[in-house]
């Protein structure tokens, strides 16, 4: 099957030659590129969050198949969501799900569960979309879905990630798609975000799962982030690096009330 976009016209342009241009107004083509294992990259209306979505794909060796690890906002579909197979459309492209990776990651991840249900309205793996189609055309997918996981089940996720890359001939790299905190001052936001970047830039997993909850930080992503450190970890990565930090209040001008964003390339 093929999934139309969900939100073109609404999260960014809604045409081919508009939104390239959009693109091009968040990327640096002359950023230097590494080989990355894994990265964090926002997903808001590209108007707020854009630049540094760019900022991360821009910085990166472009592989042959990205795992997107997005949380499901919509409550739709299992708690672990694997779309295994088809294709995913956006106005600058059309992307081929990697079914080899996708049927070795859902043979190792017992939790994980083939559904199509999670993503058909989940805007947080289409917004990545329009910058791979930027960079490359011959990219595919593995979209992953989470709703609720614990800390173990992030674990055997990641694991299981990282066991079916190591298999593949190609190289792969995973994106865990999450914007930080939520509708809060921008000091707030900045202070608590914070707390949880240096736990990304440890690769700290566990720290990152325990210090959202206990500090009770609105990030909406950060299931799939814990899933992609244990994955990357188990691939062996060995730093993390802070490509750029923005707020929201930065585009609306609105800092009593800010959305955070943060770009992280783990190697």
């Amino acid at each position: 099957m093929r999934r139309s976009p969900a939100v073109a016209g609404q999260f960014y342009h809604g045409t081919e030659s508009n939104l390239t241009l959009q693109v091009e107004q968040c990327v640096d083509k002359n950023a230097k590129r590494e080989k990355v294992i894994g990265a964090v990259s926002p997903h808001a209306g590209l108007i707020y969050s854009g630049p540094v979505a760019g900022a991360v794909f821009s910085a990166m060796d472009f592989p042959d198949t990205f795992v997107l690890l997005g949380p499901n906002h919509t409550g739709l579909g299992a708690p672990i969501s694997l779309m295994e197979s088809g294709e995913w459309e956006i106005p600058t492209g059309i992307f081929q799900i990697d079914e080899q990776i996708a049927f070795r990651v859902a043979m190792n991840v017992p939790t994980v569960t083939k559904d199509s249900r999670a993503h058909m309205f989940e805007h947080s793996l289409e917004v990545q979309l329009p910058f791979i189609a930027y960079f490359s055309k011959k990219a595919k997918i593995v979209p992953i879905a989470l709703l609720s996981a614990t800390l173990e089940e992030c674990r055997s996720l990641g694991e299981g990630i990282a066991k079916a890359i190591s298999g593949a001939a190609y190289p792969v790299v995973l994106v865990a798609s999450s914007d930080m905190s939520h509708y809060v001052p921008d000091g707030v936001a900045r202070e608590k975000d914070g707390k949880a970047i240096s736990r990304i830039l440890a690769l700290d997993p566990e720290g990152l799962y325990e210090t959202v909850v206990k500090q009770r930080i609105s990030m909406c992503g950060y299931l799939p982030v814990t899933a992609m450190l244990f994955a990357a970890k188990a691939l062996g990565a060995q730093s993390a690096k802070l490509i750029k930090y923005a707020t929201s209040g930065e585009v609306s001008g609105d800092y009593d009330s800010v959305v955070g964003y943060a770009g992280i390339a783990v190697r």
